[in-house]
């Protein structure tokens, strides 16, 4: 996606350590129109592929998510990232951050995720697949399926796309970072 491409070279900025900041135009400030091209293209790679729910993880998820979902006319279920007291039937996995370095227990109602769905993941970054793995567990705790995960931005340095493919699950990410070595933006493919 040739825009969020030039985005990232324009408005991202790198820190050491692997960091690609881009809250000014996805995760904290957000461009509503990028935002509606990214939900488009998300729509378009995952057509036909029998989805019936998009699921994302909060909360930078949630926004490219919800797009995809109006895009397909979806319902958009987003796993939680602290138990709410009034959760019922609750299942709940261990992720960890890379970003905030600590772990957290995520949760997903069961009345939102069953054996009925096909899911399509969505989100912000794809780094080691942390979270991803969270979704795979509570996908099969539910008895649902994944039809594949979306990512608007991959550090492919990272490892998690290869860790992924590895377990059959379907990658698809709109911009792929090659490398951020010596606070450089180095795009893939």
């Amino acid at each position: 996606m040739e825009l969020l491409r030039q985005r990232i070279l324009e408005d991202g900025r790198c820190y050491e350590g692997g960091i690609l900041k881009v809250d000014i135009f996805i995760n904290h400030q957000m461009d509503p129109d990028l935002m509606k091209q990214i939900g488009a293209e998300f729509a378009r790679i995952f057509a036909g592929s029998g989805v019936n729910k998009i699921l994302t993880i909060e909360a930078s998820g949630i926004a490219p998510a919800i797009m995809t979902g109006a895009m397909m006319h979806l319902p958009v279920v987003f796993v939680k990232k602290k138990k709410p007291k009034t959760m019922e039937r609750m299942l709940t996995s261990t992720v960890h951050s890379f970003t905030k370095d600590r772990d957290y227990t995520v949760c997903i109602s069961a009345d939102f995720l069953t054996a009925d769905d096909r899911v399509v993941f969505i989100d912000d970054f794809l780094a080691y697949g942390n979270a991803s793995l969270g979704v795979i567990d509570l996908c099969r705790q539910a008895g649902a399926t994944i039809v594949g995960m979306g990512f608007i931005i991959e550090k492919v340095f990272q490892g998690g796309g290869e860790m992924l493919a590895s377990k059959g699950i379907r990658v698809e990410s709109l911009a792929r970072i090659a490398s951020l070595d010596n606070c450089t933006i180095t795009l893939a493919d």
